[in-house]
């Protein structure tokens, strides 16, 4: 691989990003609403009474969070910020720092989405790959339908099923929250049994879910090597099955898959915002929603372009990997 297209594919991903954080600093503005108006008006009823000098608090704000400029120059103070990645203040949440929050949120999301995706990837592509394979034991074929009914179900759907089933109606795990109410986070052994205990559902309905995609999508991808050439060769051959099946169909099978795995994890700084919604789980979905919902600027910027950024570069990694992965890739010119 020549550093000409390296640098030729590092390129067009400063575009996309470039593009897509554009998109990120036009869209909440569309909706024309005052985030500052509305955050000082809702305190003002909060209390009771209208607070004197309210519009000139607002103008003021305003000033402090360069609202008050023309929408070119806050573009260019936008792009400005995120070179550096400096998101500003948090308008609903001020004076906390758009860093600082997300700093708190996205350990919490990483490690519930990173663990289940990669749970999920592993065990439904096994179960995908022996789904097809002609040998494998008989009793793995009704799986089909269950996996195929899982990998159609949303993620927050079939959460609200476990919340119900589990923690309404059995009591079995809580309902909601990362952690028991009122309890300090200390790296301690009851305070990561708390946790883990309060992670069991919506990690439940993650791996559940994204297992039924996999398998379903490493099934297909096994029908169609069971053909290929170099399967039919390597039975031809008087190869063990067991060598066949992780050697040359699985391995060949599994490409598309690593593919789809790269841009899943991608996603992970993001997290499955209705999930997280759904579980009160205190990571960054959490606190997307909360910002989307108090037109929160600057947050919803700052974590949407941190997801930009992550999926861009995922995808540019794996296209320079790609050729590492499968030999018959190559981006030289014949």
């Amino acid at each position: 691989m020549s550093v000409g297209y390296v640098f030729r594919r590092f390129l067009i991903f400063l575009v996309v990003v470039w593009v897509a954080a554009t998109f990120n600093f036009l869209l909440p503005r569309l909706s024309g609403s005052n985030p500052i108006r509305q955050k000082l008006v809702s305190q003002s009823a909060l209390s009771g009474s209208v607070q004197i000098g309210l519009e000139q608090m607002i103008k003021e704000y305003e000033t402090k969070f360069g609202l008050d400029q023309p929408l070119w120059k806050q573009y260019l103070t936008y792009l400005s910020d995120m070179s550096r990645f400096d998101f500003n203040y948090s308008i609903s949440n001020y004076p906390r720092r758009v860093v600082d929050m997300m700093a708190e949120a996205i350990p919490w999301s990483f490690a519930l989405l990173f663990v289940t995706t990669v749970l999920g990837f592993i065990i439904g592509n096994i179960l995908g790959a022996l789904m097809a394979w002609p040998r494998a034991p008989k009793f793995l074929n009704y799986l089909m339908p269950p996996v195929m009914m899982l990998g159609a179900i949303p993620y927050f759907l079939l959460g609200l099923i476990l919340v119900y089933i589990f923690g309404f109606y059995l009591g079995v795990f809580p309902m909601f929250g990362g952690y028991k109410a009122g309890t300090i986070p200390t790296l301690t052994p009851r305070f990561i049994l708390d946790v883990l205990w309060h992670t069991m559902l919506p990690a439940l309905s993650i791996i559940l879910v994204s297992m039924g995609g996999w398998a379903l999508g490493m099934r297909s991808m096994m029908v169609m090597t069971q053909g290929e050439d170099y399967v039919i060769f390597a039975e031809a051959k008087g190869l063990r099955d067991r060598t066949i099946f992780t050697r040359y169909a699985i391995r060949n099978a599994l490409l598309p898959q690593v593919t789809a795995l790269a841009l899943a994890l991608g996603t992970i700084v993001a997290g499955t915002v209705l999930v997280e919604v759904i579980f009160g789980f205190p990571g960054i979905g959490t606190v997307l929603y909360q910002g989307i919902r108090g037109s929160d600027y600057y947050l919803v910027q700052g974590i949407v372009f941190v997801v930009i950024v992550s999926i861009g570069l995922a995808t540019f990694i794996l296209d320079i990997i790609y050729p590492l992965l499968d030999p018959r890739i190559t981006y030289r010119r014949r």
